[in-house]
């Protein structure tokens, strides 16, 4: 499956940087999961782009853990051109060839 295609099954552009986290404080999932109380089961959805939802206090757990904000943890990709709309009152560029 394409990444394309997994943001719009996924219907969002939040991207997860846990493994760039852990890397820079060369700290395991299993370490973050034991430190953090959290599964690594959720950890990996999380770390691998597929989570839908995150609880405040896994993430919470996670920053905690990590020495990081949310901010750091996560980012939005910007959108790609077929996902950005056409501003008010501008005429659609589809007609024109």
């Amino acid at each position: 499956m394409a990444a394309a295609d997994d943001e719009q099954s996924a219907g969002h552009r939040v991207v997860c940087h846990l493994d760039r986290l852990l890397a820079e404080r060369r700290m395991t999932l299993t370490e973050l999961a034991e430190r953090a109380g959290v599964t690594v089961v959720n950890l990996s959805v999380l770390k691998n782009d597929r989570a839908r939802a995150v609880r405040f206090s896994t993430l919470t757990a996670i920053c905690d853990v990590l020495r990081c904000q949310p901010g750091d943890l996560f980012s939005v990709a910007p959108p790609g051109p077929a996902e950005v709309p056409d501003p008010p009152g501008h005429p659609s560029l589809d007609g024109i060839r």
